[in-house]
């Protein structure tokens, strides 16, 4: 080896000096490109908050229609060439509530509520209690009815004519089951999205033990944990180091909306996650429910998600290939056509 540097001529030493200095730039603008892509995100989580001081409460909690941008027709491949008026004529609810998984917020729908918008319909995302940019303490949060106070007190304001489909994400598929055995009246369809859908009894937790091992462990061993009480009492919540979420969550998801999580997301309440959840016949049991299955996700593998709808079988199932965890970041064209094609069922 040492005689391969010394007999290395001028022209060599000359050309390997430029190519050390070419990777040198390289890795310099792929450093400055994702100081600047951390940057961008943490603004827009800084934006998010500071709207919180703007608005009053139920606004803070709310990221709803805003964009400008319209199409005058539906082009997708989905719409079987009917225009957007055809289309809508089949809708009966328009009105979709967007309820999003442990440790995102609202943000986490930005691409949903666009493409939802441009289809003429209604999205409003809402923040979880202690999620996104609502204020409260994530340690406060103790049960499923904190958890999901912004959702019932969103359902609770609507007219007695309004119904709305609700949409959950994860963990968000309790609270969404929550509100169909509270405000069945209000709810016109239930999609679980990749996401815990209980059967009576069971704990949201129980739905992820096979993946992250049984909750006795989990609450003893775990370097996730938060105890934001003190050490001295239980743990209030949990959150995943930045490289298991990536793994777990985001395995085909856009680098700028991993960047954006990396900088949003925020402890998970522990206390409504491990809480069983009653669930009757008459209300949840005759409620219209619709599961949306991840092909590609690493926190709900696609044979939990089976599980789950063999267990507490939905009205309808549909399949999302190459999607992770994250479908509104990975596949959010795909995730649309199928919120449109829930929608238009009669």
């Amino acid at each position: 080896m040492g005689n391969r540097f010394i007999c290395m001529t001028k022209k060599d030493a000359k050309d390997h000096g430029s190519k050390s200095k070419r990777m040198g730039r390289s890795q310099r603008k792929l450093l400055a490109e994702e100081e600047l892509l951390h940057r961008q995100a943490l603004s827009m989580a800084i934006h998010q908050h500071q709207l919180s001081q703007r608005f009053d409460g139920s606004m803070s909690r709310r990221i709803g229609s805003t964009s400008s941008r319209r199409r005058n027709d539906l082009s997708d491949p989905f719409s079987n060439g009917k225009s957007l008026p055809e289309l809508l004529e089949n809708i009966q609810t328009k009105n979709v509530v967007l309820i999003h998984g442990e440790g995102f917020g609202a943000w986490c729908w930005y691409k949903t509520i666009a493409l939802l918008e441009e289809s003429k319909l209604n999205p409003i995302a809402l923040d979880l209690a202690g999620s996104g940019i609502d204020l409260t303490n994530t340690s406060s949060v103790t049960t499923m009815a904190d958890y999901s106070k912004p959702l019932s007190n969103y359902l609770q304001t609507l007219p007695e004519d309004e119904k709305v489909i609700l949409v959950g994400h994860s963990t968000g598929g309790a609270c969404i089951s929550y509100a169909l055995e509270h405000f069945s009246q209000k709810v016109s369809k239930a999609i679980f999205l990749c996401a815990t859908m209980v059967s009576d009894g069971q704990r949201p937790f129980d739905v992820f033990a096979e993946e992250l091992g049984s909750a006795e462990p989990f609450m003893q061993e775990s370097k996730f944990l938060v105890y934001g009480n003190g050490r001295d009492q239980p743990p209030t919540g949990f959150m995943f180091e930045k490289q298991q979420m990536r793994g777990l969550y985001f395995n085909q998801s856009p680098a700028k909306d991993v960047a954006l999580a990396m900088v949003s997301m925020r402890p998970i309440p522990l206390g409504p996650i491990m809480e069983k959840i009653s669930l009757s016949a008459e209300k949840y049991g005759a409620s219209r429910r619709f599961f949306v299955q991840t092909l590609d996700d690493h926190a709900l593998s696609p044979d939990i998600q089976e599980k789950l709808v063999r267990e507490n079988p939905p009205e309808g199932v549909f399949k999302i290939k190459g999607s992770d965890h994250c479908p509104f970041f990975s596949k959010p064209q795909s995730l649309h056509k199928i919120l449109l094609e829930i929608a238009q069922i009669p």
